[in-house]
């Protein structure tokens, strides 16, 4: 049989337009001007209870540019010895903080935004670490503020809709996941990608989405197993991880910076099958079959580039009081980084963060 799942992978919230306001307005602040903020930065200008306040770079002139393309009221950067970041932390204004630097500064910018009393919600992955991410999600508590990890697929209509047709018995018992995700990505030592320093590699930039499948449908593994390729520079390039649960289902899965892959993902049942359409981070359709007969098929459209349902979750749990989304609890991300640590050790994997002591 089956493990039956969490019920915190399925949102309680009645479906409605991410864009449509749930309560008092919230002005945001952005860490970084890189592709993702970019990318977060243009959805996040659809919620209609979102104010775009201010962004921050290291260089002034970076941050002008952004905040003049996205409309952020402010621009901050390095100036007199004090970082960028820190001016905007400073500044009264912000209250929810979206962080968009490399894994590896993760841990020192939710903490410093944390302890300047603001809402974070952190791009994937949380940290470089599990004791990094437990000691943000001590202090979050602590301070009784909002903290999120920003896995945006998890809260799309076409993932929840995966994840409700597992656990409702439709497929019968779940005996075995695959997914994979990859793509040939250039090669610089310095690029964020590849760089130990940031935390390089693929498994703590992609494997999370190969990983969505497994836990939304299975939930967390009793075992896992990790096998890949590690590059010159001491990062992942490629990884193979199988997953085993004590009610012996199965998994495999694979995320590659080397190849391209389909990007598909399956769910396996004894009555059925469930498998995605379109990149698994973003499927547009599902193809649900049962038994020998033919299958259907379940199509979905995505508001924006797909980041404004992450973020409607931010802001309506702000709005309600709440410090953490029961759709994308603290503990989920806590786990994923302990799971995580375990596939390092395995493929022998470390960073300059696990070295790092504590700051509370």
């Amino acid at each position: 049989m089956s493990a039956p799942i969490a019920t915190p992978w399925l949102s309680s919230q009645p479906e409605q337009d991410p864009r449509s306001a749930t309560g008092t307005p919230l002005r945001w602040g952005v860490i970084a001007t890189g592709a993702i903020a970019r990318a977060v930065s243009q959805d996040l200008s659809l919620l209609a209870d979102a104010e775009l306040h201010a962004v921050s770079s290291r260089d002034k002139s970076t941050a002008d540019s952004f905040a003049g393309t996205y409309g952020f009221a402010k621009a901050y950067g390095d100036d007199d010895g004090v970082p960028g970041y820190q001016r905007l932390l400073a500044d009264d204004a912000v209250d929810v903080v979206y962080v968009a630097t490399p894994h590896a500064q993760h841990h020192q910018m939710v903490l410093a935004a944390l302890h300047a009393g603001k809402h974070v919600l952190c791009e994937k992955a949380f940290t470089i670490n599990a004791r990094e991410a437990g000691e943000l999600i001590e202090v979050a508590r602590r301070q009784k503020l909002f903290l999120m990890e920003a896995v945006w697929s998890r809260f799309l209509p076409s993932m929840q809709r995966a994840f409700e047709i597992a656990a409702s018995g439709e497929l019968g018992d779940v005996h075995w996941v695959t997914a994979d995700l990859g793509f040939p990505a250039p090669y610089s030592p310095t690029a964020r990608l590849w760089s130990r320093h940031d935390g390089g590699g693929a498994l703590l930039d992609i494997s999370v989405y190969p990983l969505l499948w497994a836990l939304g449908t299975l939930g967390f593994p009793q075992t896992v197993s990790a096998t890949g390729f590690i590059n010159d520079d001491g990062v992942d390039a490629q990884n193979a991880l199988t997953l085993g649960y004590h009610h012996g289902a199965q998994v495999q899965l694979t995320s590659s910076l080397l190849a391209h892959g389909p990007r598909t993902a399956t769910v396996a049942g004894s009555l059925g099958y469930l498998q995605s359409v379109g990149s698994i981070n973003n499927p547009r359709e599902l193809r649900i079959g049962i038994g020998r007969g033919a299958p259907r098929s379940e199509a979905f459209d995505v508001v924006g580039l797909g980041y404004a349902y992450e973020l409607r979750e931010v802001t309506r749990c702000i709005q309600q009081g709440l410090t953490e989304s029961p759709v994308m609890p603290l503990d989920d991300s806590l786990n994923t980084m302990r799971l995580f640590d375990g596939v390092r050790a395995q493929l022998g994997v470390s960073y300059p963060n696990d070295a790092f002591e504590p700051r509370r």
